[in-house]
């Protein structure tokens, strides 16, 4: 059964997808193979979605954190210092056009994406999932996911779908399905469905009730 943290885990896969997309897409750039067009146009939008799930870390997640496990989270705030140090750099590079710049910082960053998520899987999660009780975990998800602009939402949905598995969407939906209000839930769905296209009857295999 899907708890609140398995969608922080959804996203988790996403940015870890999608990170993996756009260095390739710097690589393939400085090896002449490609524009930085690419790059920019994915690496944009990315930056927007990390930003508010690490605002949401740190209003939510690392204060629980901090209470139940003293000191613990003081490595993971350095780890979003180091990563907005990284993008800053990543901004500058791709602005200078400099495609072999470019694909060393962009590289850079996966690296330090990939360890930052590995850790939070495999340890701050792990805390969480084993010392807050299910519906604080929810209230911590939701807090989470308020850093979202509601307005963005059909381009979180359109972004994080297609860069999940059948699993994490599976999760992810069930969750949204739990939390959202009836009204909120549909709006979700129809936007899923809009996103997935032919996959869409994938995910109803798993959820028979989507289809009604």
């Amino acid at each position: 059964m899907a708890g609140p943290l398995d969608a922080v885990k959804a996203i988790h896969n996403a940015f870890r997808n999608d990170i993996d997309a756009i260095d390739a897409a710097a690589y393939a750039a400085a090896k002449g193979n490609g524009d930085l067009s690419a790059v920019i146009a994915r690496y944009e939008f990315f930056n927007e979605i990390l930003d508010w799930h690490a605002q949401g870390e740190e209003k939510a997640v690392f204060p629980k954190v901090e209470e139940i496990a003293p000191l613990v989270a003081e490595a993971y705030i350095t780890d979003h210092r180091g990563l907005d140090a990284l993008f800053a750099s990543m901004n500058d590079k791709i602005s200078s056009k400099d495609a072999l710049q470019t694909a060393r910082v962009t590289a850079a960053f996966k690296f330090h994406l990939d360890i930052h998520l590995d850790k939070e899987d495999a340890h701050l999660y792990r805390i969480l999932g084993e010392r807050v009780e299910m519906p604080e975990q929810g209230k911590i998800v939701g807090i989470m996911a308020g850093e979202v602009p509601q307005d963005r939402f059909p381009e979180l949905v359109q972004w994080m779908y297609p860069l999940m598995g059948l699993d994490d969407r599976e999760n992810m939906t069930r969750i949204w399905q739990m939390v959202m209000p009836e009204p909120a839930f549909a709006g979700a769905k129809g936007l899923i469905q809009q996103t997935l296209g032919d996959e869409w009857s994938a995910l109803t295999g798993r959820i028979p009730e989507l289809a009604s």
